[in-house]
């Protein structure tokens, strides 16, 4: 029919329209292809390297490793070992002042001088401040001279009062006269026990013109200078002294570790090791692994705060060097208790899948087995395993992100032998697997598998 006709027909020829000329054009482009080859020789391996590329399986692919053709993915191992792990609770804590005392002055006059320097560490009994004590002086002179007057009167009165029952044994005084000369001998007596008083208040009054430490601390600023008059009742004070030495390190942990706390205290074991914030430590230019000091912890909170869950406990330190200052921040580690003979591996061999815990183990052929395991405890820097790994298997730290089970892997020199422990000094050679692993894969970070 004409559709077919017009469906099948033969297309016509394009392009030049002599076959001879085609011929030689093709001829000189093949001259000028193996000249531009002769003057560059190492364009075939360029070419064998981006077809080689090109046609590679991807990693993590199930071809790599298992007859696809692909190359192994280069990984880090590191070796499981046995060891005692000590679970440990990490915080913050403050560290408070033993004793926080506000001196305040118990009578009115004017200060007269101050006895020590700003800033400065008294002992208990040490002159702090001075009040006029002229008044007070006086004050006492007249309360004892008021008691030599009455004393005075008083020994006159009671022999007129023996007199008077001597007379009245006779007859010849009568028994209301007796009995009022002893009444006024026994009032004088009273009046001379009221003088004593007396006189011991203006003792005291005199002594509080002297104002001594109650406490060992150091001393804040001045908050009334010398010159001012102060007052019994003034709600300032003179000056604040805190205890330093000792301190006490308050700090709070989950209500869960509440059991193992009270245990760890009955045994008197329960200590926790105190360390400067790490910037404060940065700052000083020491070595923090040097700046832990260890403190006994000799009280446990009676109440769980139901806002955070939180139990507090305290832990008193002696602060000989004056270290420690109240209101710093201080990170703490409580070792909670002590895995005996577990195996460990890096932390960085741990992965997390959906719902279980895992790692990948290489074989005796070099080939990654992924495990299930049981993780009794972690922390920055190992994982205690509790089943799925045994010690002397080699797990794999680094690379993860490439890895199905059964691929075949190529380990990296360097940290093959690694003991769990020692991963955290392999960071310049992690360094380079992770590069390697970038050059072959563009984009990806390393997972769970």
């Amino acid at each position: 029919s004409k559709r077919q006709s017009a469906v099948y027909a033969t297309p016509s020829k394009t392009g030049l329209p002599n076959p001879w000329l085609r011929r030689v054009l093709f001829a000189v482009l093949a001259l000028g292809i193996g000249g531009y080859v002769a003057a560059n020789p190492d364009i075939i391996d360029k070419i064998g390297a981006l077809t080689t590329a090109g046609t590679a399986p991807q990693g993590g692919g199930r071809g790599a490793g298992r007859g696809g053709g692909g190359a192994a993915p280069p990984v880090r191992v590191a070796t499981a070992e046995i060891r005692d792990v000590a679970m440990t609770a990490r915080t913050l804590g403050t560290v408070l002042a033993n004793a926080v005392v506000t001196i305040k002055p118990q009578v009115d006059g004017p200060l007269v001088d101050a006895m020590f320097k700003e800033g400065q560490i008294v002992r208990k009994g040490d002159l702090l401040f001075r009040i006029d004590p002229s008044p007070f002086e006086s004050a006492l002179r007249q309360a004892q001279a008021t008691v030599a007057r009455d004393q005075a009167q008083y020994a006159s009165a009671q022999a007129d009062a023996d007199r008077g029952v001597m007379l009245a044994d006779r007859g010849i005084v009568s028994a209301q006269q007796r009995d009022q000369l002893v009444a006024t001998a026994k009032a004088l007596a009273a009046s001379i026990a009221a003088d004593q008083a007396a006189v011991e208040r203006a003792q005291l009054n005199l002594g509080y013109t002297t104002i001594r430490s109650p406490v060992d601390g150091k001393t804040g600023p001045f908050l009334v200078y010398p010159g001012n008059q102060v007052h019994a009742n003034d709600a300032t004070g003179l000056v604040t002294i805190t205890q330093i030495q000792p301190v006490k390190i308050d700090f709070n942990l989950p209500q869960g570790d509440l059991p193992q706390l009270q245990d760890r205290m009955r045994e008197n074991q329960l200590t926790v090791g105190v360390r400067v914030r790490k910037d404060a430590v940065a700052a000083e230019g020491t070595d923090q692994s040097d700046s832990e000091i260890p403190v006994k912890v000799d009280f446990i909170g009676n109440v769980v705060d139901d806002r955070t869950g939180t139990i507090e406990l305290r832990a008193t330190f002696q602060n000989p060097d004056l270290r420690l200052v109240p209101g710093e921040l201080v990170d703490i580690s409580v070792n909670l208790e002590t895995l005996k003979q577990v195996v460990t591996v890096p932390h960085d061999a741990l992965n997390v899948g959906q719902n279980v815990n895992y790692v990948f183990v290489v074989d005796k052929d070099n080939k990654a087995q992924m495990r299930q395991v049981r993780v009794l405890y972690q922390d920055q820097a190992i994982a205690a395993l509790g089943s799925g790994v045994q010690a002397g298997d080699r797990v794999v730290t680094d690379g993860q992100l490439r890895l199905t089970p059964g691929v075949k892997v190529d380990i990296l020199p360097g940290l093959g032998g690694a003991a769990a422990g020692a991963n955290a000094q392999a960071q310049p050679a992690q360094d380079t697997a992770g590069a390697q692993d970038a050059a072959a894969q563009p984009s990806g970070r390393r997972g769970g598998g």
